[in-house]
């Protein structure tokens, strides 16, 4: 993997904690900072992916009526739960 280098700026608190992780694990400050970044990146990424994908199926029609939902979830724990409202494609408004 080819790798390069930049600069960050963090909490002093921060790089203290770091370093500790770092000696107790037997790896880099560098490794495990960008262990972090990957991780981070990845869990982002994956979230603005789905509210996007979310909002395209919105666009579409998708979507369930708000009364519908609070009227479901206000049916838990109760003798006559209600199913989960399924969308009917019909556009909200």
């Amino acid at each position: 993997m080819k790798s390069t280098t930049f600069t960050v700026r963090v909490d002093t608190g921060v790089k203290k904690r770091l370093e500790r992780l770092a000696k107790s694990t037997g790896r880099s400050s560098s490794f495990l900072a960008a262990e972090a970044i990957n991780e981070y990146l990845e869990f982002n990424e994956w979230q603005v992916a789905s509210i996007k994908r979310a909002i395209a199926s919105l666009d579409r029609g998708e979507g369930i009526p708000h009364d519908q939902v609070k009227d479901w979830v206000a049916s838990w724990g109760s003798a006559n739960e209600k199913p989960a409202p399924k969308s009917e494609l019909v556009p909200i408004v």
